[in-house]
């Protein structure tokens, strides 16, 4: 991924007049962390969409011949994926994606970037069934919590469900940079829509 810790995406469809929505993918351990940054994301007719990130194809291509040369290495499969990921080639990228998870199978932070791919090529019940499996190797992953929480509101509309992710994070690491978004999410969740939050998370 890019080093921003998560991408924004319009939120009107659930919740009206929030201007964005935070969605998607962590970097992988191969870049070092950052705080979240909003992208620019059309929430009112004649906005004008944020462009797409240019492909280095030269780079792919060297991560290419390095995945080639060196069959058992999962690292140059996961900055290739996080490559296509950059450039919204979604489908190129859950192929790396997977395959680094394939030599890796302990790495929840590229398991949560394949769940967000998935999410991103219209698959939703892929992208929670993939996270699951990310909860699976860490079950205290923030931001595997925080996806979770958008692809159930988003992806599912089950609302219940994105309040109980989100209170998740919120309990783990309410400082942490996917706390505060949690929390944000989860106050205009309740703003929003007062009956979802009738039952206590976890209930």
């Amino acid at each position: 991924m890019k080093s921003e810790s998560l991408v924004f995406a319009v939120a009107g469809m659930f919740f009206g007049l929030i201007a964005g929505w935070l969605i998607g993918s962590q970097q992988s351990t191969l870049r070092p962390a950052a705080l979240p940054q909003a992208a620019a994301a059309p929430s009112s007719p004649g906005a004008a969409a944020p462009a797409t990130p240019r492909f280095d194809q030269q780079e792919a291509k060297r991560l290419e011949d390095i995945a080639r040369s060196d069959p058992a290495n999962a690292t140059p499969r996961t900055q290739l994926a996080n490559l296509y990921f950059d450039s919204e080639k979604y489908d190129q990228a859950i192929k790396w994606y997977e395959s680094a998870l394939e030599l890796d199978p302990t790495n929840p932070d590229v398991s949560t970037d394949l769940g967000v791919s998935y999410y991103y090529t219209n698959q939703p019940d892929r992208a929670l069934q993939q996270f699951e499996e990310s909860l699976k190797i860490d079950p205290k992953h923030a931001k595997t919590l925080l996806n979770q929480g958008i692809v159930r509101a988003f992806g599912k509309q089950d609302l219940a469900g994105a309040e109980q992710s989100w209170q998740q994070v919120i309990n783990l690491a309410p400082e942490s940079p996917e706390g505060q978004a949690a929390k944000r999410a989860l106050d205009s969740l309740k703003s929003a829509h007062p009956p979802a939050t009738a039952a206590k998370p976890g209930a």
